[in-house]
């Protein structure tokens, strides 16, 4: 009798065969897995009216597995291949429809890199398993090998190309009609390029005037190669728990022959400018409790005041000025950090006077005073979205000697503006409130006053009229009076928190040939507004443009928005008209994340910047997000070649309204930042709001790179200079694991630039841990500095006994989800 019949594996019994063998089924469960998930979730996609895409190649790739597990590899591979050259055809497809960005590599990998790796993994164990039994045979390289190698060296080949750092866009306006050397650009500078001296640096923008820009011209293209570190300080202010969220936002003040460095919790640090060592340290002991509602816990700066020499008072006739984030204005020897006893009650008056807080931490001072003459002026951020009957968003101004009152501006007591308060009367409730940097024109008179919404900013039915008159604005009040000399709204009944983050610019600008004082207002909407400085009426052309209609029961939305059309919007990618999005935006790492987010996409009303918000589906897409566009990092302004430069981040967010009856049990004054609050009360309207941005499960953004950009504009001409993605993926990546890779993805960022005189624009702000210097004009590199932390902070540059320093706060940011830090690093060139 016969033996039976036994079934002989083709392939010999060995350690390789059977792991090509292993990742032969590997790369059919991940096909067949793939494709299940991307057939199920596109057949929903098609339904919602999305593309179709995603559930045809769901099946393709479903197929392909259900193939190869079933041993029938060559028409598996073949369905597979197929499908992934359909993936790779449609993918250039969408991306070159929407145009191609420097950051475009990055969506081509995330559409392609998966099916590609699924598709390489089986070639190569395919491959070697047919080389084993048609080796003696001479057979040569299956032709599949040679396709996924092409695929492959293609992929590697859009990587690699996103290592240069190279500027997107690159104006043909010939640079060599913009002044490029110090001398050359001082002849055309006018007077505010020139109000101090190259040694100081007085106030957040460098001065009341904003303008970020210093007249410092040592460290120069040529040479700023050669910066290296120069001392480092850490001030060793940490979190007290894990409850409050840190921001080392602060850009120090130089004065003299000190550095005044203010830390997240309000302690005050004098330093020498030239070497970093410790003159003097104040701390106010903010309580954590009062931190512990704060969205983001920050000192962006103190003020500074010096006496005439000839009224020069017996006690602090230099005197540096503090609000802190539990409601105090403290002044202090500058030379001793000591309070100054004859400043209000022994050196401090109380904020809190007067604003009736129902809660810890629902008004608080992160931006800091601005001190004009002999007054100091200071406003207070409300936390978002906690209640209609919010603290008041008063603008208060003291004698900056006494601490005496002088005048508050409010938005429903514009009449009385030098009338201090009544016995038991207290400051309007819910009011526009000034929660960042104010400017002033000492020679004008006038100070500058830029504007938030009310407490509640995505519901707007029962605001009064005052509340939307001065809402996402810049009012000019008098110095001495605070009596509103005009006023100049961004957004008309503002629904989508595009409050003015970025602090208003006075500058000298050419208009018409002739140089004109003029304040520059950057908006979260992208816009670059070009106002009279006395009178407020725009010496650049302004449109109303149709805005979306259509919102939720007892409120409206405006017929139009005020639009800046004589420059280019800088708020998504910067370009003629605000950026608009569609389904092909959405990003994922893979085609399963970014299938998510273009289902989600689908779900949200969106029609463009001024989307109503809506309590339909997963409500609507905010783009610009809440974070902008330019923000509190302010812009450069660079008066003698008449450039601004400006970075912003290009994230949308997820807002959605909440029924009454679904969050009648939130709790109230937790600052919309705790983490047990996800969804912000609105308390006193007819609904709560969730915002968050708009993520994938990955954490990624859920639109594709760039997400934050660096840009110039030329004010004479209007038209766009350079731009590029800001920042790395060296120091973050999926999942919060840093890649340490430098690839030029353009991250989220906030914090400010600043420009001198020779030419340069310095700048962190990105999620990497990066100083970077570039030419102002080009947008070239030319140097890049490592950062013990991230630095969402504006840098300043000031001169000290002969040699020019660059210094940035180095920090992190916790709502970033950056590292928390706490050093000053600064730079200066090699001795």
């Amino acid at each position: 009798m016969p033996p039976p019949h036994r079934h002989t594996d083709p392939y010999p019994r060995t350690a390789g065969v059977t792991i090509a063998r292993g990742a032969v089924i590997l790369g059919a469960v991940l096909a067949l897995l793939l494709g299940l998930v991307m057939a199920g979730w596109g057949a929903w996609l098609v339904l919602l009216g999305g593309n179709w895409y995603y559930m045809l190649a769901g099946l393709g790739f479903a197929a392909a597995g259900v193939l190869l597990l079933w041993r029938r590899e060559s028409v598996g591979m073949a369905v597979l291949s197929c499908t992934v050259l359909a993936t790779v055809l449609w993918s250039f497809w969408e991306i070159h429809g929407k145009g191609w960005m420097q950051s475009w590599g990055f969506d081509l990998a995330g559409r392609i890199g998966l099916p590609l790796g699924i598709l390489l993994l089986l070639v190569i164990a395919a491959t070697f398993l047919r080389r084993r039994q048609l080796f003696s045979q001479g057979k040569g390289t299956p032709p599949l090998l040679w396709l996924t190698s092409t695929l492959a060296v293609l992929l590697a080949g859009v990587v690699l190309g996103v290592f240069r750092q190279e500027p997107q866009f690159r104006s043909t306006f010939a640079a060599a009609s913009l002044p490029t050397g110090p001398a050359e650009a001082a002849a055309l500078g006018g007077r505010s390029a020139v109000q101090r001296g190259d040694d100081e640096w007085t106030a957040y923008g460098g001065s009341n005037l904003g303008q970020r820009f210093s007249p410092a011209a040592q460290i120069n293209p040529g040479n700023v190669a050669r910066l290296e570190e120069a001392w480092r300080f850490r001030t060793n202010d940490h979190p007290p728990n894990d409850r409050v969220y840190y921001s080392f936002q602060n850009t120090p003040l130089k004065i003299d022959d000190s550095l005044y460095v203010c830390s997240n919790s309000n302690q005050v640090f004098a330093l020498d400018p030239g070497t970093g060592e410790q003159q003097w340290h104040f701390d106010p002991r903010v309580s954590p409790e009062a931190m512990e509602p704060l969205f983001s816990v920050a000192c962006r700066a103190v003020a500074y005041h010096e006496a005439p020499a000839e009224a020069e008072p017996a006690e602090c006739p230099r005197r540096i000025l503090l609000a802190t984030q539990d409601s105090r204005l403290i002044a202090l020897d500058a030379d001793t950090g000591l309070p100054c006893p004859g400043f209000g009650r022994q050196g401090t008056v109380d904020l809190g006077e007067g604003m009736a807080n129902q809660a810890p931490g629902l008004s608080s001072t992160t931006a800091g005073p601005a001190v004009v003459g002999d007054l100091v002026v200071v406003g207070q951020q409300v936390s978002d979205n906690q209640r209609q009957d919010a603290p008041s968003g008063v603008v208060r101004a003291f004698d900056v000697m006494t601490g005496e009152f002088s005048w508050a501006w409010d938005a429903k007591r514009t009449d009385r503006t030098q009338e201090p308060l009544a016995p038991g009367e207290i400051w309007p409730r819910g009011t526009p409130n000034v929660w960042n940097v104010i400017s002033a024109d000492e020679e004008l008179g006038l100070v500058y006053l830029p504007t938030g919404n009310p407490a509640n900013d995505h519901y707007g039915g029962n605001r009064d009229p005052e509340d939307d008159e001065y809402t996402a604005a810049v009012v000019a009040v008098d110095a001495l009076t605070g009596e509103a000399r005009w006023h100049f709204r961004t957004v008309d009944h503002d629904l989508w928190d595009y409050d003015i983050g970025a602090q208003p610019v006075l500058m000298d600008m050419d208009i018409d040939g002739a140089m004109r004082r003029v304040v520059l207002i950057a908006t979260k909407t992208g816009s670059l507004f070009v106002l009279d400085a006395a009178s407020g009426v725009a010496l650049r052309p302004v449109e109303r443009v149709p805005a979306p209609q259509g919102t939720v029961p007892g409120d409206w939305t405006a017929a139009d928005q005020p639009q800046s059309v004589a420059f280019p919007n800088l708020a998504g990618r910067p370009g003629p008209h605000p950026e608009r999005l569609d389904a092909s935006y959405a990003f994922g790492l893979t085609p399963v994340d970014a299938l998510y987010c273009r289902l989600q996409f689908e779900r949200m009303r969106y029609e463009g910047i001024y989307t109503p918000p809506t309590d339909e589906g997963l409500g609507m897409l905010l783009f610009p997000g809440t974070i902008g566009g330019p923000n509190w990092g302010g812009i450069a302004v660079d008066q003698d070649r008449q450039v601004v430069v400006t970075n912003h981040s290009r994230l949308p967010n997820r807002v959605q309204l909440v029924a009454r009856d679904e969050v009648e049990d939130l709790a109230i004054g937790d600052g919309g930042a705790r983490p047990d609050q996800v969804v912000a009360p609105q308390a006193g309207t007819p609904y709560g709001v969730d915002r968050p941005m708009w993520l994938s499960p990955l954490g990624v953004p859920c639109i594709s790179p760039p997400w934050g950009y660096l840009a110039a504009t030329d004010l004479r001409t209007g038209s766009l200079l350079w731009s590029q993605p800001l920042g790395t993926g060296y120091d973050i990546g999926p999942l919060g694991i840093p890649t340490r890779l430098k690839l030029t993805i353009g991250t989220p960022n906030v914090g400010g630039p600043v420009a001198t005189r020779s030419g340069l624009t310095f700048i962190a702000a990105a999620q990497d841990n990066f100083l970077r210097a570039f030419e102002t004009t080009s947008g070239a590199l030319l140097w890049e500095g490592r950062l013990p932390n991230s630095a969402q902070s504006g840098a300043l540059t000031y001169m000290h006994n002969g040699r020019q320093y660059v210094a940035v706060a180095a920090g992190g940011h916790a709502r970033l989800e950056t590292e928390v830090g706490d050093s000053l690093v600064v730079f200066a060139l090699a001795e």
